[in-house]
């Protein structure tokens, strides 16, 4: 008898298209006062008991080792509150072309920790001081079907802010306010049928002044996370 066949999802190219089978509405948003710097300060300080909802992609591609990764997750201090900061990746990109991300990468072997690759690549990518990040704390790492590994550093972002973007990888930086995505209203499910099986993922859509920004992959399940653990 022959050894059966696993079918490896494959890539989901347009995730547009993939249908929404719900949103997460019953599930209350993060109170605004708990979303302060203050707040976050003392939560990351002393963290609750909780459980990570969505520790990775799933279906990871063969023959890819694991890789040490970290992004920030840059929450900008404004008058109306905290807004997270976000690039759009250019569309000539192999990998990831067009999607919305936090800053991040690779660490890379002259990085102290997860932290300082958070820093680095932040600056490297969209021009953002070091002085002016106040880290809070980090986020379970979150792997990907490509196998990174990636820690999300928090952050506390003290404008004002003068951004340099790379224009090689980043066509935009743009902010979504923190209380819009730590409300599950806002959380769609979807679910990639495929031969074989099928997959579900979270997204998020923002409507900016000049497009609609759909966020959705890994950056949207560390979001997802992240209200998980403001939630608990």
């Amino acid at each position: 008898m022959g050894a059966a066949v696993i079918k490896r999802r494959p890539r989901i190219s347009n995730p547009l298209q993939v249908p929404v089978i719900g949103t997460d509405a019953h599930l209350p948003p993060v109170d605004f006062a708990q979303l302060q710097p203050q707040a976050l300060r003392q939560r990351f300080a002393q963290p609750p008991q909780w459980q990570v909802e969505l520790p990775g992609d799933g279906g990871l591609f063969e023959g890819r080792l694991p890789a040490a990764a970290s992004v920030l997750v840059p929450l900008v201090m404004r008058d109306d509150g905290l807004h997270v900061l976000l690039t759009r990746r250019t569309d000539h990109l192999n990998d990831h072309a067009g999607q919305i991300s936090f800053p991040g990468g690779k660490r890379d072997p002259g990085d102290v920790d997860d932290h300082d690759t958070a820093l680095r690549e932040a600056e490297e990518e969209v021009g953002l001081r070091r002085d002016q990040v106040e880290i809070l704390g980090s986020l379970p790492t979150y792997t990907t079907v490509t196998h990174f590994v990636v820690t999300p550093v928090v952050a506390l972002v003290h404008p004002p802010l003068v951004l340099a973007p790379d224009s090689f990888e980043v066509a935009e930086a743009f902010e979504v306010p923190l209380q819009f995505l730590m409300s599950p209203a806002h959380h769609q499910r979807h679910r990639f049928d495929y031969d074989g099986g099928h997959h579900q993922f979270y997204s998020m859509s923002w409507q900016g002044a000049q497009r609609n920004y759909f966020i959705w992959g890994a950056t949207a399940a560390m979001l997802r996370n992240f209200y998980r653990f403001l939630a608990a």
